[in-house]
Protein backbone atom coordinates (compact mmCIF):
# COMPACT_ATOMS: atom_id res chain seq x y z
CA UNK A 1 0.00 0.00 0.00
CA UNK A 2 1.18 3.47 -0.71
CA UNK A 3 0.47 6.55 1.35
CA UNK A 4 -1.89 4.66 3.66
CA UNK A 5 -2.35 5.79 7.20
CA UNK A 6 -2.74 3.52 10.19
CA UNK A 7 -6.22 3.83 11.66
CA UNK A 8 -6.34 5.82 14.84
CA UNK A 9 -7.14 3.99 18.02
CA UNK A 10 -9.52 5.78 20.35
CA UNK A 11 -7.81 6.88 23.53
CA UNK A 12 -9.13 7.36 26.98
CA UNK A 13 -8.40 10.06 29.48
CA UNK A 14 -6.93 8.86 32.75
CA UNK A 15 -7.49 10.84 35.90
CA UNK A 16 -4.62 13.13 36.85
CA UNK A 17 -2.53 11.65 39.60
CA UNK A 18 1.03 11.63 40.78
CA UNK A 19 3.27 8.62 40.42
CA UNK A 20 3.47 6.10 37.62
CA UNK A 21 0.46 5.58 35.41
CA UNK A 22 -1.26 2.21 35.50
CA UNK A 23 -0.57 0.04 32.43
CA UNK A 24 -3.00 0.52 29.57
CA UNK A 25 -4.99 -2.58 28.63
CA UNK A 26 -3.64 -2.35 25.08
CA UNK A 27 -0.02 -1.67 26.11
CA UNK A 28 2.39 -3.70 24.02
CA UNK A 29 -0.09 -4.27 21.21
CA UNK A 30 1.21 -2.49 18.13
CA UNK A 31 -1.07 -0.51 15.86
CA UNK A 32 -1.56 -1.98 12.39
CA UNK A 33 1.31 -1.00 10.12
CA UNK A 34 0.83 -0.37 6.43
CA UNK A 35 3.69 2.09 6.12
CA UNK A 36 6.57 3.15 8.28
CA UNK A 37 9.05 5.97 8.64
CA UNK A 38 12.30 4.04 8.24
CA UNK A 39 14.31 3.65 5.08
CA UNK A 40 15.35 7.31 5.08
CA UNK A 41 11.98 8.39 3.68
CA UNK A 42 12.39 11.84 5.19
CA UNK A 43 15.57 12.30 3.14
CA UNK A 44 14.35 11.01 -0.21
CA UNK A 45 14.74 13.53 -2.99
CA UNK A 46 11.64 14.67 -4.86
CA UNK A 47 10.80 12.84 -8.09
CA UNK A 48 12.60 13.97 -11.20
CA UNK A 49 10.72 16.49 -13.34
CA UNK A 50 11.62 14.72 -16.58
CA UNK A 51 12.64 11.21 -17.55
CA UNK A 52 16.43 10.95 -17.24
CA UNK A 53 18.63 10.11 -20.20
CA UNK A 54 20.40 7.39 -18.21
CA UNK A 55 17.43 5.70 -16.57
CA UNK A 56 19.51 2.83 -15.16
CA UNK A 57 21.86 5.20 -13.36
CA UNK A 58 18.83 7.14 -12.08
CA UNK A 59 17.37 3.95 -10.57
CA UNK A 60 20.68 3.22 -8.83
CA UNK A 61 20.70 6.81 -7.52
CA UNK A 62 17.14 6.41 -6.21
CA UNK A 63 18.06 3.20 -4.41
CA UNK A 64 21.09 4.88 -2.83
CA UNK A 65 18.53 6.96 -0.92
CA UNK A 66 16.83 3.89 0.57
CA UNK A 67 18.36 3.09 3.95
CA UNK A 68 18.37 -0.16 5.85
CA UNK A 69 15.61 0.18 8.50
CA UNK A 70 17.94 -0.92 11.30
CA UNK A 71 21.20 0.75 10.25
CA UNK A 72 21.03 4.11 8.44
CA UNK A 73 23.20 2.97 5.53
CA UNK A 74 22.01 2.74 1.94
CA UNK A 75 20.93 -0.65 0.63
CA UNK A 76 23.30 -0.09 -2.29
CA UNK A 77 26.26 0.65 0.01
CA UNK A 78 25.45 -2.42 2.11
CA UNK A 79 25.67 -4.48 -1.08
CA UNK A 80 22.08 -5.69 -0.85
CA UNK A 81 21.17 -4.68 -4.41
CA UNK A 82 22.62 -7.31 -6.76
CA UNK A 83 21.36 -5.77 -9.97
CA UNK A 84 18.76 -3.67 -11.77
CA UNK A 85 17.09 -4.13 -15.15
CA UNK A 86 14.71 -1.78 -16.90
CA UNK A 87 12.11 -3.04 -19.37
CA UNK A 88 9.90 -0.20 -20.54
CA UNK A 89 8.46 1.32 -17.38
CA UNK A 90 9.20 -1.74 -15.23
CA UNK A 91 12.19 -1.71 -12.86
CA UNK A 92 13.39 -5.18 -11.87
CA UNK A 93 15.53 -5.14 -8.74
CA UNK A 94 17.64 -8.12 -7.69
CA UNK A 95 17.78 -7.79 -3.91
CA UNK A 96 19.11 -9.82 -1.02
CA UNK A 97 19.12 -9.45 2.74
CA UNK A 98 21.76 -9.83 5.41
CA UNK A 99 20.07 -13.00 6.69
CA UNK A 100 17.29 -15.35 5.60
CA UNK A 101 15.36 -14.44 8.74
CA UNK A 102 15.89 -10.68 8.43
CA UNK A 103 13.03 -9.08 10.38
CA UNK A 104 12.96 -6.06 8.05
CA UNK A 105 12.40 -7.82 4.71
CA UNK A 106 8.92 -6.41 4.21
CA UNK A 107 9.99 -2.88 5.16
CA UNK A 108 12.91 -3.07 2.71
CA UNK A 109 10.70 -4.33 -0.13
CA UNK A 110 8.17 -1.59 0.63
CA UNK A 111 10.86 1.11 0.72
CA UNK A 112 12.43 0.00 -2.57
CA UNK A 113 9.04 -0.12 -4.27
CA UNK A 114 7.80 3.16 -2.81
CA UNK A 115 10.99 5.06 -3.64
CA UNK A 116 11.05 3.91 -7.25
CA UNK A 117 7.33 4.45 -7.83
CA UNK A 118 7.75 8.11 -6.86
CA UNK A 119 9.33 8.52 -10.30
CA UNK A 120 6.70 9.14 -12.97
CA UNK A 121 8.69 7.20 -15.58
CA UNK A 122 8.61 4.01 -13.48
CA UNK A 123 5.26 2.24 -13.78
CA UNK A 124 5.97 -0.91 -11.79
CA UNK A 125 8.64 -2.47 -9.60
CA UNK A 126 9.40 -6.18 -9.53
CA UNK A 127 11.67 -7.38 -6.74
CA UNK A 128 13.55 -10.63 -7.22
CA UNK A 129 14.93 -11.96 -3.96
CA UNK A 130 18.39 -13.41 -4.47
CA UNK A 131 20.06 -15.83 -2.07
CA UNK A 132 22.90 -17.07 -4.25
CA UNK A 133 25.55 -15.88 -3.86
CA UNK A 134 24.80 -15.26 -0.21
CA UNK A 135 25.38 -11.77 1.14
CA UNK A 136 28.61 -11.23 3.08
CA UNK A 137 30.25 -8.15 4.52
CA UNK A 138 32.62 -8.22 1.51
CA UNK A 139 29.76 -6.72 -0.52
CA UNK A 140 29.74 -3.51 1.56
CA UNK A 141 31.13 -0.58 -0.43
CA UNK A 142 33.90 1.71 0.85
CA UNK A 143 31.26 4.41 1.46
CA UNK A 144 29.16 1.89 3.38
CA UNK A 145 32.12 0.87 5.54
CA UNK A 146 32.95 4.50 6.25
CA UNK A 147 29.37 5.20 7.29
CA UNK A 148 29.28 2.10 9.52
CA UNK A 149 32.50 3.19 11.23
CA UNK A 150 31.01 6.64 11.91
CA UNK A 151 28.05 4.83 13.47
CA UNK A 152 30.38 2.76 15.68
CA UNK A 153 29.80 -0.49 13.80
CA UNK A 154 32.71 -2.52 12.50
CA UNK A 155 32.37 -4.43 9.25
Amino acid sequence: MRDAEAPSRPGRVLPTRSGPSPPRPDAGIPLPVSSHESGGRDRWSPPLDVEPEDRLRAVWDCLREVLDPEIPVSLVDLGLVYGIELEGGVARVRLTYTATACPCMEFIREDVTDRLLRETWIEDVVIEEVWDPPWTTERITAEGRSRLVRLGVSA
